[in-house]
């Protein structure tokens, strides 16, 4: 058992998410897994970026009353899993070919393009594994949260299906973001609604929402940024003619759909005792840096000085 009390998530969700990852590569990897492998599989997860999706799930869970935060706690952990694997994937020389990831050589360029194919693979696997174990102990309800975690990651509106709009001409923006990175804000938020016995639906509109404005961002840094600044190179939207809110609208369209995003967020979350601990925490994540190592400054430099929700 990774969690079992409230203080876990509150006080040291960072340290409460690395250990539920952690946790779940031992799962999957016996003594017998190659070692190659596994040293691929930890460059892909650790260190980690802003840890945001995993993060949220945990704070939805708290804020709608935290009734099994295992079971949070593993849907956490399986959501970052996925992310880490859409990111193994996007960086391969047939999509953007990137060089660097969070900073450091992206797993392609350590370990060569096949083995980072399995890797993205072996995640996704690893993640489906990890929650469905704690999800066994109460069927219907983990069910129901391995379904919206599948979603998430679909070809209908989950990531699959943004990604293929990378090779669409013409691509409806809102759309794109709300599938590539939108929809696991939206299982996070929602699984972490779930595994609290709450009602769903006003998170997973704050997930949609939380989603978009990540997205933007990303945007805005990918335009503004600097390598050292982001972690990985900037102007790669523009190099291989990607979607991009900056690029179709201008910096300053996309710095008000960012603001008007925040309001709508404020308005969406659902009034409960602890909604103000929850806004504070998206305030800092959305405004000083955890949605990223140098969104923070990016944000700033584009004008958008945060306003509290």
């Amino acid at each position: 058992m990774i969690s079992n009390h409230q203080a876990d998530v509150v006080g040291d969700s960072d340290k409460l998410i690395e250990q539920a990852l952690r946790a779940a590569m031992d799962t999957a990897l016996s003594p017998a897994a190659p070692a190659h492998l596994r040293g691929a599989l930890d460059a892909a997860v650790f260190p980690g970026g802003s840890r945001m999706r995993p993060k949220l799930c945990l704070k939805v869970s708290y804020v709608c009353g935290e009734k099994d935060p295992e079971l949070a706690t593993r849907a956490a952990a399986a959501i970052e899993l996925l992310h880490c694997a859409s990111l193994v994937h996007d960086d391969l020389p047939c999509f953007d070919n990137a060089a660097l990831r969070r900073g450091r050589p992206t797993v392609h360029r350590l370990f060569g393009e096949p083995i980072a194919v399995l890797i993205g693979d072996a995640l996704i696997v690893m993640a489906f594994k990890y929650l469905s174990l704690q999800a066994a102990l109460t069927p219907e309800l983990g069910a129901r949260m391995i379904e919206v975690v599948a979603e998430a990651v679909g070809p209908s509106h989950g990531l699959i299906a943004g990604e293929s709009m990378e090779a669409m001409t013409h691509v409806p923006i809102d759309r794109y973001h709300h599938y590539k990175t939108g929809s696991l804000f939206v299982a996070a938020a929602t699984c972490g609604a779930l595994a609290s016995g709450a009602d769903p639906a006003p998170w997973s509109k704050v997930g949609e929402l939380l989603g978009h404005a990540y997205q933007i961002a990303d945007d805005i840094a990918d335009t503004v940024g600097r390598a050292e600044v982001l972690g990985k190179l900037p102007a790669v939207d523009t190099q291989l003619n990607r979607p991009s809110i900056v690029r179709g609208q201008g910096l300053d369209s996309a710095a008000a759909r960012f603001y008007a995003y925040l309001e709508q967020i404020g308005d969406t979350i659902p009034a409960s005792p602890q909604k103000r601990s929850f806004v504070d925490w998206l305030n800092h994540a959305l405004c000083k840096g955890v949605a990223g190592p140098g969104k923070a400054g990016l944000i700033q430099q584009t004008a958008l000085d945060c306003a509290p929700l």
